[in-house]
């Protein structure tokens, strides 16, 4: 089965522990993974990694995609400049396109206005209040949350958040997922080889 390419976000320190599981396993899944960045330039994330974007966010259509994910980052509460990145959100959401933000990325779509009405979770709720965002009722003590095409996760929580994403893109069946997170996120030793003969089968 031919897949669009999952997009990640890359911009100058963004968190690149939060996203490897879920780009990993998405690309062992069939799905090429691209990186967008502000410009064509190379950025460094937080753990000084080098990338080289394949492409401009100013090149990116949410029909030419399957996900748009959005790392944290420090630049997301230091300034505007990430703000693209949200409003770029906005348009694949608009387009039935899904999203997945972790961590600081999720002050970033507060501000966008896009949690104002879908149910999420972030690091702490009283750091998306700081956004002065309209969502927190709908805040939700969770390791991860999906709502409306929207995947949230706080910075601790690397497999809920690529969980998450597997399920929304129906990446793996339910049982592999299962077992997947159980391996990865609670070290159960049963699930090993009950990933393996999922994927096996």
């Amino acid at each position: 089965m031919t897949r669009k390419p999952v997009h990640l976000a890359v911009y100058d320190t963004y968190a690149d522990w939060e996203t490897g599981h879920t780009t990993a396993h998405l690309a062992l899944a069939g799905y090429e993974v691209r990186t967008v960045a502000p410009a064509g330039e190379p950025v460094t994330s937080m753990g000084g990694l080098r990338v080289l974007p394949d492409l401009a966010l100013d090149a990116l259509r949410p029909g030419d995609s399957s996900l748009l994910i959005l790392p944290g980052a420090a630049r997301w509460d230091e300034s505007d400049d990430l703000a693209p990145f949200a409003r770029t959100a906005r348009a694949f959401l608009d387009a039935g396109v899904p999203v997945a933000a972790i961590c600081g990325a999720t002050a970033g779509l507060a501000r966008e206005g896009l949690l104002d009405d879908r149910a999420h979770t972030s690091g702490a709720a009283p750091y998306l209040a700081m956004t002065g965002y309209a969502g927190a009722g709908r805040y939700a003590e969770a390791d991860a949350v999906t709502d409306g095409g929207l995947v949230t996760a706080g910075p601790t929580e690397p497999v809920a958040f690529a969980r998450e994403v597997f399920r929304l893109l129906g990446a793996y069946d339910a049982k592999t997922t299962d077992a997947w997170y159980r391996l990865f996120h609670d070290s159960d030793p049963a699930a090993y080889a009950e990933y393996e003969e999922a994927l096996s089968r």
